[in-house]
């Protein structure tokens, strides 16, 4: 994933927020305030990128209409240059733009293979580099355009189909997901305000009874050490569950980041509301 140079506000944002809350804030509050900056810094960032992925699906989803559109055009009769400038006029989403610059440029005399190049960076999504780099190979090799067009309409449109009937399988799965991590913040919790001040409270009757087992434990120092621990804890289980469960359901890491940030955002909402409820 790429940073943007609008990203850095919500980088200096997440910084500033967690240099406040080192220096000028009593350390109770520190997972607060750093977490609340880290969130409001993070969340352009998510934005963008959920808003990437939601763009290049729509461009496959529009490939895969244009493909369709072309192989009509030919099967008429209809050169591909022809048939590229006639559809052009269509409305293809996202792609419409890369369309319409794909025409224009056949229409002014570029060869088909460069412009399908220059469409093909332009639009910068592999599925569709790879359809047109069969396309371009086709026709450079003279073999009979439509069924090419047609052959990779097909492909398209199953690779396409794959994905849905993929995703439509995994849901559960990813339900599943989001329910198992919640079980592990609770197992958490309970270890952190039930069995650990049992576990503590149980050294520091021994250290008095002369074994020197936690004669040195501060209560409300191990509290808030341990609150911290485990809120990294499961904060790196979410970033990492988060990815997971993005190359599962969709098969990119980089689908991942939403469910990244839902868990680290629940992570951090539950862990905060419960220490400052129950630490002292």
């Amino acid at each position: 994933m790429e940073f943007k140079d609008r990203d850095l506000i919500g980088i200096v944002i997440a910084i500033v927020a967690i240099a406040a809350a080192r220096f000028y804030f009593d350390p109770k509050y520190f997972a607060l305030i750093a977490g609340a900056g880290i969130i409001i810094g993070a969340l352009p960032i998510i934005m963008r990128v959920v808003k990437e992925n939601k763009i290049a699906q729509e461009k496959e989803d529009m490939f895969l209409e244009f493909s369709r559109n072309l192989v009509e055009s030919v099967k008429t009769g209809t050169p591909i240059s022809k048939s590229i400038v006639n559809v052009a006029d269509k409305n293809y989403g996202y792609l419409t733009p890369h369309v319409k610059k794909l025409a224009n440029q056949i229409a002014l005399g570029i060869p088909l293979t460069k412009a399908l190049d220059i469409f093909s960076k332009d639009a910068d999504n592999n599925s569709i580099s790879r359809s047109l780099t069969l396309i371009g190979q086709a026709e450079r090799a003279g073999g009979d355009i439509g069924e090419i067009l047609e052959a990779v309409a097909d492909a398209v449109s199953m690779t396409d189909k794959l994905k849905k009937e993929r995703k439509s399988v995994i849901s559960s799965l990813v339900s599943q997901g989001y329910i198992i991590f919640l079980v592990f913040i609770i197992i958490l919790l309970v270890l952190q305000f039930q069995i650990v001040p049992m576990v503590s409270g149980i050294g520091s009757v021994g250290g008095t009874l002369g074994f020197g087992v936690g004669s040195s434990f501060d209560p409300t120092t191990g509290q808030q050490e341990i609150a911290s621990a485990f809120l990294y804890l499961i904060l790196v289980q979410g970033f990492f569950t988060g990815l997971t469960i993005g190359k599962l359901s969709e098969g990119t890491f980089k689908a991942g980041i939403r469910h990244s940030f839902s868990l680290m955002f629940l992570s951090f909402i539950i862990s905060t509301a419960a220490n400052l409820l129950f630490v002292k």
